[in-house]
């Protein structure tokens, strides 16, 4: 099976591209979600993020992504800690979870797939891109963020330019027609390479 990595800056649209290559039928395995996911169930995950952040990083059992939020986006070294501990995790997640498809590829959409190292195990990467004032738009109106808190995450990932030179394939995601038309070219491509 061939794993390919999904990857775009906040805001840019990648989930949106995850749902159309979904309909043909392609597993999507989304890292955020397993990080969060795996921050409130993993026993030595959760041990390891109370090492770095205190028991306040948890709140009657869940998961404080807030109080954490503020603390990372604004302190490089807690950030590059807890990565250190969640990527490892999410890794081995995806493993087992590569293990129990049946496709001739799977797509892992992940934010920050080049940042954190996870395109190593990608036999090819998708970039998704959108302008800027649009991505900013869309975190603003999607997670209630001022455009502050919005630009602190976009300038914690690599620009799209640096992301682009490593990606296979981009797709410009302004026009839901467009994005669908290369979604289905791109899908056609690699299936056509598996052959």
């Amino acid at each position: 099976m061939l794993n390919v990595g999904l990857t775009g800056g906040i805001g840019s649209g990648k989930t949106l591209v995850a749902s159309s290559f979904a309909k043909f039928g392609i597993p999507i395995y989304n890292a955020d979600l397993a990080a969060k996911r795996l921050m409130t169930e993993d026993s030595d995950l959760r041990k390891e993020i109370i090492e770095i952040f205190g028991r306040r990083a948890y709140m009657n059992g869940v998961l404080n992504r807030n109080q954490i939020a503020s603390i990372v986006f604004n302190d490089k070294d807690k950030l590059n800690r807890l990565n250190s501990k969640v990527h490892p995790a999410v890794r081995r997640d995806y493993k087992e979870w590569v293990a129990n498809q049946d496709a001739p590829y799977n797509i892992r959409e992940a934010a920050i797939l080049f940042e954190s190292g996870s395109y190593k195990d990608c036999d090819l990467v998708i970039l998704v891109t959108a302008p800027l004032e649009v991505r900013i738009q869309r975190v603003m109106e999607r997670d209630g963020m001022s455009r502050e808190e919005v630009m602190s995450r976009i300038n914690q990932q690599w620009d799209d330019e640096k992301k682009a030179k490593r990606s296979q394939y981009v797709i410009k995601n302004e026009k839901l027609s467009e994005m669908n038309k290369s979604v289905s070219e791109i899908h056609d491509f690699i299936l056509k390479s598996l052959q």
